[in-house]
């Protein structure tokens, strides 16, 4: 489940992965929020926060390719910010693949995180 982080700056979204990620954070949480900033002309710079990670259905796998292709050059900069090793690798190994810029932050610095996803 995705649940919308406050206290961001203008300009930039987040979100906290709670739990298994199924097709509905897609499609009804995560999708609809990138829709609004680039229907309002904006670049997509978000924030996900993952403490931990539990899983991602098949279904929501799908989604997360499609709806990175879908505004595949409004992406600006995403920061992933956790502490799960496996994700941090993935990161640095395939972080190049992503649309816009791609960079992990620990959750310690989930501050910093934030600051430089509105740069």
């Amino acid at each position: 489940m995705l649940e919308p982080l406050d206290d961001l700056p203008a300009g930039v979204i987040g979100f906290r992965a709670v739990g298994e990620l199924h097709t509905s954070d897609y499609r009804d949480v995560l999708g609809p929020a990138i829709d609004q900033v680039v229907a309002e002309g904006g670049d997509v710079r978000i924030v996900l926060v993952f403490e931990k990670f539990d899983g991602v259905s098949g279904g929501a796998a799908w989604q997360d390719l499609k709806l990175g292709l879908d505004h595949l050059t409004r992406w600006k900069r995403i920061a992933l910010v956790t502490d799960v090793d496996w994700m941090i690798h993935l990161v640095s190994l395939f972080g190049w693949m992503t649309p816009g810029d791609m960079r992990h932050f620990p959750l310690a610095e989930r501050a910093q995180a934030v600051t430089w996803a509105a740069g």
